[in-house]
């Protein structure tokens, strides 16, 4: 049964980290200093059942983590980790939730590949895991009237949502592929990367001539500033399928609390299916979450029309996580060395088969 608007803010009330974690937000910074490395050994210090007291988990305002936003809103991971509980932290981007993760302030996020792969990789292998498959598709470049050709983006200015996250690479990238220049001394493209509600006041005011940006920003900016889908990035992948948000977790909590990160997956399976049985259903819940984490209230033309670019799947399209690092090490975003331990698909693929469904894979990127 799904959970009404006040049953939501008595959940609130009653677990005020929720409240607090998005007021804290902005100041990251003084997280992490509080934080350091003893919040990391909080949560790695398992009580007598071995479970640890609580689970910290990041996430974004972005309609591309519907299923985390209708996990946290309707209760479907407080339900499935029982008495461990659930402390959560709202994000921009990628790059700042892997700094509070690598900081020991998360133990798992909900999040785009680039920054997985760059804290993997940075890491030697150590730092992450992928766990899940959360969302694929729900990015668009999209533009001011006036831009209709390749040729027209020399001397725009482009946002995205933050330096090396998933969307940054993905522009330059593709500005690479069509023999474009960014972040030119004189002619090419600017790629500038700024919080995406900015990126929404600056292109109404005419201070943008584009966007490459997830879901909901990109259907914000052509519904509410009257920008014009240039290129969605579905038409770049075989299949149309590519990772745009994964679950991943710290690696010694997943080898510590393997029973935590198997609640946390029933969790989102929950949310996953309550999103496949009544997607509209769902807007209510991720209308309130992302107010809160992001500060606004969608319009339902708004919600509808991104739910058309995405599609909500467990598979974490490991494929396209490589061709990902691939395309951050040609833009000097990423280094090049190997991936084949980013996936751990283990827990999620027992859960899958005891539910009867078909597993996952990590296509050799780790372990099934």
């Amino acid at each position: 049964m799904r959970t009404s608007m006040s049953d939501r803010l008595a959940r609130l009330r009653r677990h005020p980290r929720h409240l607090a974690a998005v007021a804290l937000a902005p100041a990251l910074a003084l997280i992490l200093a509080a934080c350091g490395n003893a919040a990391g050994a909080a949560s790695d210090v398992a009580g007598a059942d071995g479970n640890p007291a609580a689970i910290r988990v990041g996430y974004f305002g972005n309609v591309t983590h519907a299923p985390a936003l209708v996990g946290i809103g309707d209760g479907h991971f407080e339900d499935a980790l029982g008495d461990i509980d659930l402390e959560l932290l709202a994000f921009n981007a990628g790059p700042s939730a892997i700094e509070a993760l690598n900081a020991g302030a998360l133990d798992a996020t909900f999040i785009g590949p680039s920054p997985t792969i760059n804290a993997y990789v940075r890491s030697g292998g150590q730092s992450v895991r992928i766990i899940a498959g959360v969302t694929s598709g729900g990015a668009q470049f999209v533009v001011r009237d006036g831009i209709e050709t390749v040729e027209d983006l020399q001397g725009a200015t482009i946002a995205t949502p933050q330096l090396g996250n998933t969307q940054d690479v993905a522009v330059r990238w593709w500005l690479h592929s069509q023999g474009i220049d960014f972040n030119p001394g004189g002619s090419g493209a600017f790629v500038t990367p700024t919080a995406n509600a900015e990126t929404l006041t600056l292109f109404r005011d005419g201070h943008l001539d584009g966007a490459w940006v997830p879901e909901p920003w990109a259907s914000r900016l052509v519904i509410e500033a009257g920008a014009n889908v240039f290129l969605d990035e579905r038409s770049l992948w075989e299949d149309g399928q590519f990772i745009v948000g994964h679950l991943i977790v710290r690696t010694a909590f997943l080898e510590q609390h393997p029973e935590a990160v198997e609640r946390l997956l029933r969790g989102l399976i929950a949310a996953q299916d309550a999103i496949a049985a009544d997607p509209e259903g769902s807007f209510t819940t991720i209308n309130y979450q992302i107010a809160a984490a992001a500060g606004a209230v969608l319009d339902d033309e708004v919600l509808r029309r991104s739910f058309d670019y995405l599609d909500f799947t467990l598979d974490p399209v490991a494929l396209s996580v490589a061709a990902g690092q691939q395309h951050s090490v040609a833009v000097g975003q990423g280094q090049d060395a190997p991936l084949d331990g980013i996936h751990d698909l283990r827990i999620l693929n027992s859960i899958l088969t005891e539910l009867g469904r078909p597993t996952v894979s990590a296509h050799g990127l780790g372990q099934d």
